[in-house]
């Protein structure tokens, strides 16, 4: 196996940063993926992050997750289970309004936690955005502007448990999809596996590593790239032991964001993918999470051909 790019975000300021933005446009270009150490986010923080959503799956999450799991009578299943996934999630929206004083359950530290932790990631985000517009050679700023709509960008976190699975090979902690939008920063657990990506055809793990941040790009890159970077299929696994933590951070455009391939990019190719309001993808995304995308980008064309954008 190639080995999986692991980019180190302090050497952006030194001599290796020439080699260390090639590492970052051959991952956007062949993998879809990459994991960030050095990124400026204190382990003290990621540490707190972790122990506080490890604590409060116990508290509140656990036993609800086996009352929904005992509703599915799973113990007769022989065949695949394709309707539902191995996870126990809470969502909580940051930009453009916080709803985090809204979810139940959450004590006031853990809440202090995710709004810090939330904010280091957005500057993070749009850190990484200038980092990709440098390597297509477009104007600093662009994808951020790109996905500014009249509000600013949308920006909010999944917290995913996957518990112990009594049968890992009919269940997926998660089905194989594409993630909608921008591009999404991952807090991983670094001891119990199961994220993996689809490339060249096969399924490759993403190494747990402690206090990395895995970065992977949605279909809207895909979009205002014009397919030089494109979003990557991935699933989780279910394993049979140790509960997998998985805190995964979505900076996506906002709802009437216009999506379009970059002008810039334009100029020696011709343009494959269609323009669309964002709001009007995620809608039809929303049916079609676990089916491949470009059904998806076909279907935005077939609008873009009845709608004046």
């Amino acid at each position: 196996m190639e080995n999986f790019p692991v980019i180190n975000l302090e050497k952006m300021n030194g001599e290796e940063r020439v080699a260390t933005m090639e590492k970052i446009k051959d991952a956007c270009e062949n993998w879809g993926f990459f994991e960030l150490v050095n990124h400026g986010i204190s382990h003290e923080l990621l540490d707190t992050v972790e122990r506080k959503t490890k604590e409060h799956y116990k508290k509140c999450m656990e036993q609800r997750f086996k009352e929904v799991v005992a509703n599915r009578a799973l113990e007769g299943v022989q065949t695949e289970i394709n309707d539902m996934d191995w996870e126990s999630t809470f969502h909580v929206r940051h930009l453009p309004e916080s709803n985090i004083s809204q979810i139940p359950d959450l004590d006031d530290e853990y809440r202090k936690t995710i709004k810090e932790f939330a904010e280091k990631l957005e500057k993070l985000a749009e850190e990484l955005l200038d980092l990709l517009c440098e390597n297509l050679g477009l104007e600093k700023g662009y994808l951020k502007k790109a996905f500014y709509g009249s509000r600013g960008p949308t920006f909010g976190t999944k917290v995913s448990n996957y518990p112990p699975c009594p049968k890992p090979d009919l269940i997926k902690g998660l089905r194989a999809h594409t993630d909608a939008g921008g591009i999404i920063l991952l807090l991983q657990d670094d001891k119990v596996s199961g994220l993996q990506l689809l490339k060249d055809g096969q399924w490759i793990g993403v190494p747990p590593m402690r206090h990395s941040i895995v970065i992977n790009l949605g279909d809207q890159i895909e979009v205002i790239t014009n397919g030089k970077y494109k979003s990557v299929e991935h699933r989780v696994i279910a394993q049979s032991n140790g509960t997998r933590m998985s805190i995964a951070s979505f900076y996506n455009p906002g709802s009437d964001a216009v999506i379009y391939p970059a002008p810039a990019l334009l100029e020696e190719e011709k343009q494959v993918y269609p323009k669309f309001v964002f709001e009007d993808y995620m809608k039809l995304y929303a049916g079609l999470k676990f089916q491949p995308k470009e059904p998806r980008f076909e279907a935005m064309k077939a609008v873009e051909t009845t709608t004046v954008i």
